[in-house]
């Protein structure tokens, strides 16, 4: 019989409990609240509202801003509203913070470049250096919204870069319009040199670095991948941070005009070498005159290294390399 009545007397004051501590329990202040609403529920502020949560109690601070509401305040309101457990938890203030989606100077160059480049299928936004005539301020938009910043139109001539991007907003009291005006470069990165490099020096890969440049100013030849120059020496002084073309290189110079270098003739069974010197410049591979410093005559050869030159077979100088004549 005891527990008979002890349950009923259990029962009895769930009965007197209200709804919103019967399913959640006991309502709790939070210290920090962050909406997307104009209006501050009792949701908002406690946890376990139960039927009580959309009971609205104040209005929300503008977008992206916060505002402090005094603990105590927020009590009463709640409690007025129906939630008659709601206290102050040990909190005197309570922070309200309204979320918004910024579109910051970063955001809005990113957003500019991915209009223009949707008009072209041969760009990419990050071919596009974007630059605005005036610094627009950040914008406050709603993220509740399905499209906070719509482009509604769009001008731009590819020719000069001039842009205008026709915006709508939606913000804290609808939406409005809002222009974008600027200039939009085409880029792309072309080989260049990290420090310069004189004449004959051959390039060496810690050398080479890219640049990026507007599509206009590169010029024509200008290189963008540096394999066709890998190994190769500079034809002229060469500045840093110029694009480069491959005119700008050669192959290196094994022989110099003037150099002493070892002139070899080889048949199957015989090898002849005797000096010579060389009348122009060669890199390696290169046919340059020699003149047998023996004989006097100077006969064609084939550069094989520094200071190494190869008759070829075809040229029938074997007494000459002896010092004999034809």
């Amino acid at each position: 019989m005891k527990s008979l009545l002890a349950l009923a007397g259990m029962a009895i004051a769930l009965l007197a409990t209200p709804s919103a501590t019967i399913a959640d329990g006991r309502p709790v202040l939070r210290s920090e609240v962050s909406t997307l609403s104009e209006i501050v529920t009792v949701g908002d502020f406690y946890t376990s509202a139960g039927e009580f949560a959309d009971a609205p109690l104040f209005r929300s601070p503008d977008l992206g801003t916060s505002g402090d509401v005094p603990a105590e305040t927020v009590a009463k309101r709640a409690r007025a509203a129906g939630l008659v457990m709601a206290g102050t938890d040990g909190l005197s203030r309570v922070t309200v913070h309204r979320r918004a989606e910024v579109y910051d100077l970063v955001r809005l160059k990113q957003l500019t470049a991915n209009a223009l480049a949707k008009r072209d299928a041969s760009l990419a936004p990050q071919d596009l250096d974007i630059t605005f005539y005036r610094t627009p301020s950040p914008i406050q938009a709603d993220p509740s919204s399905a499209e906070p910043v719509a482009i509604e139109r769009i001008l731009w001539s590819r020719t000069d870069g001039r842009f205008t991007l026709f915006l709508n907003v939606e913000g804290p009291r609808g939406r409005r319009s809002l222009n974008l005006t600027g200039h939009a470069r085409e880029m792309m990165e072309v080989v260049a040199l990290s420090q310069p490099l004189t004449r004959g020096t051959i390039l060496r890969p810690e050398a080479v670095t890219t640049i990026r440049m507007a599509r206009q100013q590169v010029p024509v030849n200008a290189l963008e991948s540096a394999d066709a120059i890998a190994g190769l020496a500079a034809r002229n002084n060469l500045r840093a941070n110029s694009p480069l073309t491959r005119n700008d290189f050669e192959r290196p110079v094994m022989v110099a005009r003037g150099e002493k270098v070892t002139l070899t003739f080889e048949l199957p069974g015989m090898k002849l070498t005797t000096r010579g010197q060389a009348m122009d410049d060669g890199a390696k591979g290169d046919v340059i005159d020699i003149m047998n410093l023996q004989s006097r005559r100077i006969v064609p050869a084939i550069v094989t290294s520094r200071g190494q030159v190869r008759v070829a077979p075809s040229n029938p100088i074997v007494a000459s390399l002896n010092g004999g004549k034809q």
